[in-house]
């Protein structure tokens, strides 16, 4: 029988009901035929919720031992999605991360899967049984349980998918596909039908939650489509290759907050290399980075997140005791994206992004560009204005039909 991996986010198993609905959704599509693996993520906010507990504890605790407390989330969602098939009559087995053959690198709480040693999970589904995965982990040659960072759980999925040779993989939210903004910021955003891999891998870089930016390069690598669907049902939105699109055209915007900025005054080698083995200390090595636009002086400025830096009051610290007066520290950043294939291909996206930040007063802190993406940074409490106004300019004004005279 053709095999369907099917992905449900924290939202979707957040409680007993929301469980029952997702068991209902997979026994049907165990009822249609198909042999079905379910990875799920951790129920509601249940990975917050941990990490609090630990930070009451330690505002430094071992990468280690958050990755054995943090995967025990998935853990409670498999057992009941599991007891809750079986209840229905649907023969279900749930396994870890590390029972169903995903074998990661060794770098605690943002680990990246190197191989997928399913045979486990072929058995069961031999046996005729529904298959649940816990997502967002898994072990290290190490032997060590490891976690995959936020979002894991996607990436989860489609390696499953690749290494099972799935005819799909579905990944499950509380939204109808992928959108041209956040609708909650954007009224007037819409659903977008398709994405090419590389228009969803920078609108998941640049702050788009629905997908996962790691697993949407697994599945461009392995030819995986991955469809985006809401768990109550309703339309979806299909990644997958896409032949070109006419240049210039752009599909979405996104952004991020909780950013900082670190600058490197006067392009100094010696103090660029300390930052940087600084941030190596870190383990902050490459995730969320923008480089922004260099000024008169020469500087080197690097952007990351907060949500990636494992303990940034050390890392304050750490600043200003070896770099003092060498790299200066900027706060409450945030980033506003447009995204579309050739983007770049003639200045008027860039210019239009410019002249709107202008119009509304805000100040441009930096820059970065790639042929898919054009990002500003901005102060974080402009985010949102930044993202309805642009929206409308890039997107809203740009798929109307322009007149000859236009």
């Amino acid at each position: 029988m053709a095999i369907v991996v099917q992905k449900y986010g924290g939202s979707s198993v957040a409680d007993v009901d929301k469980i029952r609905q997702v068991a209902d959704r997979v026994a049907a599509a165990k009822a249609a035929g198909k042999d079905v693996v379910v990875v799920v993520s951790a129920m509601g906010d249940t990975t917050d919720e941990l990490l609090a507990l630990a930070k009451k504890l330690t505002d430094s605790p071992s990468r280690r031992e958050l990755d054995m407390l943090l995967s025990a989330g998935e853990r409670i969602s498999m057992a009941l999605l599991s007891m809750a098939l079986n209840a229905r009559g649907v023969p279900a087995v749930s396994f870890t991360g590390s029972q169903s053959g995903i074998v990661t690198n060794d770098s605690h709480t943002n680990a990246r899967i190197v191989e997928v040693r399913p045979f486990r999970v072929q058995d069961e589904l031999e046996r005729g049984k529904v298959v649940i995965v816990a997502g967002y982990q898994g072990v290290s040659y190490k032997r060590e349980v490891t976690t995959l960072g936020r979002g894991g759980s996607d990436t989860t999925a489609v390696a499953l998918a690749a290494a099972l040779d799935a005819e799909a993989c579905e990944i499950y939210s509380d939204v109808e596909g992928v959108y041209t903004a956040d609708p909650r910021v954007v009224p007037d955003a819409h659903r977008l039908g398709e994405l090419g891999y590389e228009e969803m891998q920078e609108l998941a870089e640049s702050g788009a939650k629905v997908l996962n930016a790691q697993a949407v390069e697994f599945a461009k690598e392995r030819g995986i489509a991955i469809y985006a669907r809401a768990t109550r049902g309703g339309e979806e939105t299909v990644i997958r290759k896409l032949p070109p699109r006419a240049p210039g055209r752009v599909v979405g915007v996104a952004s991020q907050t909780g950013l900082v900025s670190l600058c490197a005054r006067g392009g100094d080698a010696s103090t660029v290399d300390a930052l940087l083995a600084l941030l190596d200390e870190h383990e902050a090595e490459g995730r969320q980075f923008h480089l922004e636009a260099p000024d008169g002086a020469g500087a080197v400025s690097l952007v990351l997140s907060l949500e990636n830096l494992h303990d940034f009051p050390r890392l304050r610290r750490e600043l200003a005791a070896r770099l003092a007066g060498r790299v200066s520290l900027r706060e409450a950043v945030g980033a506003v994206s447009a995204i579309g294939a050739g983007i770049n291909a003639r200045f008027e996206n860039l210019r239009r992004t410019l002249d709107v930040l202008a119009a509304m007063g805000a100040a441009v802190l930096g820059a970065s560009t790639s042929s898919f993406r054009i990002s500003v940074l901005v102060e974080e409490g402009v985010v949102p204005d930044a993202v309805r106004r642009l929206h409308h300019a890039l997107v809203t004004e740009g798929e109307r039909p322009r007149s000859p005279a236009d």
